[in-house]
């Protein structure tokens, strides 16, 4: 073999020769020795998943987030290598890596969490509309059809892969709008609840049980809770005893709220009484 196909095949320094290490691991049973076995072959592979974590990076996910990821994976091909089955360990970790870093995009990156076909379309489009738009003589951004064309895919298909790649990150309520002064941002587009809905909601809820009440027993809660008097000085003003107001009052809103409780169309609306 030439000089310049034995360096084309060189193995990466990452790749540690390790083959004893596995002969001896196979052969062990469960316990500390193995396990201290075993952690000493993740450690010496451990560069070459941080290789492959690398690839990933700049797509939104933190390098740190996806070495632990990568070395996740390592852990589970060192667990499940056989050497007695032939092959080397390197090409049986690989795609075991890889693999634990893909179900990690597929499964825990998106802030939109979309079904795994909406994801696959989603990869399509976007590897499609990158071909298309850095082919000779392209000046702008693919149209749907021509996606569709190029990907073998309808054009309903292609739509919804484009609103899925809008669906991988989340935009913060805190972000500040394009175009917009002294930091407006997106939450101050949003409306906000009235205060003073429910206390309308109430008073409408308990108007016609109002209605039905006595007059004089009207005439109490009337003074009490929007004349804002005192139970004595409503007593003075009937010419009642305190003790009788503090009844008739305990009375009437007892009354009022078993009324609007009883109407199903009512349920859970707060009495202000």
């Amino acid at each position: 073999m030439s000089a310049t196909c034995a360096g084309a095949r060189r193995r990466h320094d990452d790749t540690p020769d390790t083959a004893a290490d596995f002969e001896r691991l196979a052969a062990m049973s469960e316990g500390p020795e193995r396990e201290a076995l075993a952690e000493k072959l993740v450690e010496a592979w451990l560069p070459m998943a941080h290789r492959l974590a690398r690839r990933y990076r700049n797509r939104g996910e933190n390098l740190e987030d996806l070495e632990q990821v990568a070395a996740l994976g390592l852990v589970k091909a060192v667990d499940r290598y056989d050497p007695h089955r032939g092959g080397a360990f390197q090409p049986y970790a690989i795609p075991t890596i890889v693999g634990e870093l893909k179900r990690h995009f597929r499964d825990c990156a998106w802030d939109v969490h979309v079904p795994r076909r909406v994801q696959e379309l989603r990869n399509k489009v976007r590897a499609t509309i990158r071909e298309l738009a850095t082919a000779e003589g392209a000046d702008r951004s693919p149209t749907v059809a021509q996606v569709a064309e190029a990907a073998g895919m309808s054009e309903e298909d292609v739509l919804t892969g484009m609103e899925a790649i809008d669906s991988f990150r989340s935009l913060s309520l805190d972000a500040e709008l394009a175009g917009a002064d002294d930091g407006y941002s997106l939450a101050d587009t949003l409306g906000r609840p009235e205060a003073r809905y429910e206390t309308v909601i109430a008073r409408e809820s308990v108007k016609p049980c109002l209605h039905r009440l006595p007059e004089r027993e009207q005439r109490i809660l009337y003074l009490r809770f929007f004349r804002d008097m005192t139970q004595a000085g409503i007593a003075e003003e009937l010419g009642i005893s305190q003790m009788h107001v503090s009844r008739l009052i305990s009375r009437s809103c007892h009354k009022i709220r078993k009324q609007v409780e009883a109407e199903p169309q009512r349920e859970n609306v707060p009495v202000p009484v």
